[in-house]
């Protein structure tokens, strides 16, 4: 009774820091997010898919202050042609961003649609959260839908010439900024989607998508640099008949990084990867939480995530595969693995499979280990040093997962990032 009460107490204080958007067509969609948060309540140490990560700076009434970092780096995808639509500290800046407008695909604010009576964001908003509730809860990601005060909707209708970049600015030590996007991939459309940036001090976001039959949604996150930074970021898929839905998530530094995410494959023939690579120094926790339910026939998902950890750090996995009945010919596979480079890191994992059909093939696996020495010592023995040779194995274990972003320059861009990051920690 004590927990619950506290759990319920410590609820009740986050949801009076907040303010809710009034009127408009997602008046209803946050109404019953707010319900679903006052009835879960927060999360916390005791809850299942929590007890390897400690949820309370996520969830405290005022965020943990986090000094603002400069790299000195040009800002990632900054050598690519693309639509830049920048938020600071959680607020849409026009000034920063290029013009909306592009061919193949609509994008608007959130804000401007809470305005509005009707709306096609108004068919996925809250809608593809709210069905991610089950079986397990996601009280944070309900709190996005609710109070969420601006993102963007972007409708996909044909493929657009370039990507779409979201990019995320960090100004104030104590902003606590909550994002929610929108996002339709119409028959046959597709385009490819950029996230980066540290956000906020406390960064909320939640991204739903729709994957209509036929078509493709590649995208890229890199999570800032910020050292002191907390995320929790939720993503919500859903997939139509022969479609394609592939995510990579680089993460360097952070104190904190929890990512969720769900996705469902409803129609035949749909394809889902997801994958991450983090490397973390020190005070740092990363947690991949991913669910993926295979609801159709032929479908294919992969979730391959790669940890590199030091001084320190931890790293978490938890991933599940769900098949349900009548979801033959469903391919699965799950790989978790980290590379513990001293003996003061942690990797915990927590893979699952749970099939209810009989013509399928599954895998999954979780390693944990250290560095190759009968590697490092035939680089070593050609006259590599040791700092570097041990980068080079760190790149090697890393290449899986970053090898599941499907376009070669992109890729090349985060190999580059990772190799700056290890040469600086050398």
């Amino acid at each position: 009774m004590a927990l619950a009460e506290r759990k319920q107490s410590e609820t009740e204080a986050r949801l009076a820091t907040l303010t809710m958007p009034e009127g408009g067509c997602l008046a209803v969609a946050r109404q019953a997010a707010l319900s679903r948060v006052q009835t879960m309540g927060l999360p916390n140490r005791r809850d299942e898919y929590w007890k390897y990560t400690r949820p309370d700076t996520l969830t405290s009434a005022e965020a943990p202050q986090a000094a603002v970092f400069d790299s000195g780096e040009v800002p990632m995808f900054n050598e690519f042609d693309r639509l830049k639509i920048v938020f600071v500290d959680g607020v849409f800046d026009p000034e920063a961003s290029d013009d909306l407008a592009m061919e193949g695909v609509s994008i608007e604010r959130i804000s401007d649609i809470c305005d509005k009576d009707i709306h096609w964001a108004k068919d996925l908003y809250g809608v593809l959260e709210a069905r991610g509730q089950t079986p397990v809860e996601r009280p944070l990601a309900a709190l996005n839908t609710a109070f969420a005060q601006d993102g963007v909707a972007i409708r996909v209708t044909g493929r657009p010439s370039k990507p779409i970049n979201l990019v995320y600015r960090h100004a104030a030590e104590a902003s606590d900024a909550i994002l929610h996007h929108v996002i339709c991939v119409e028959d046959g459309a597709s385009a490819t989607i950029l996230e980066n940036g540290p956000g906020a001090s406390r960064l909320n976001t939640c991204m739903e998508i729709d994957v209509a039959d036929r078509g493709a949604l590649h995208l890229v996150r890199a999570q800032g640099r910020d050292h002191e930074r907390r995320a929790a970021t939720h993503m919500f898929a859903r997939l139509g008949t022969e479609s394609v839905f592939k995510t990579f998530t680089l993460t360097v530094n952070g104190v904190l990084t929890r990512n969720e995410a769900v996705i469902e494959l409803t129609g035949d023939d749909a394809m889902a990867h997801i994958a991450g690579a983090c490397v973390g120094d020190g005070d740092f926790l990363h947690d991949d939480t991913v669910f993926i339910t295979h609801d159709a026939v032929n479908c294919e998902s992969r979730q391959v995530f790669k940890k590199v950890l030091r001084n320190g750090a931890t790293g978490v996995f938890q991933g599940k595969i769900l098949v349900k009945e009548g979801a033959q010919k469903t391919d699965g596979y799950q790989i978790s693995q980290s590379l513990l480079l001293d003996d003061d890191s942690q990797f915990l994992a927590k893979p699952e499979l749970e099939i209810y059909a009989d013509d399928v093939a599954c895998s999954h696996g979780s390693t944990s280990g250290a560095i190759d020495e009968e590697g490092l010592f035939y680089l070593r023995s050609r006259g590599v040093p040791h700092a570097e040779a041990t980068d080079l194995m760190t790149l090697a274990f890393l290449a899986e997962a970053v090898e599941e972003i499907e376009d070669a320059d992109i890729a090349a861009s985060v190999v580059d990032r990772l190799e700056g990051w290890l040469a600086r920690r050398r």
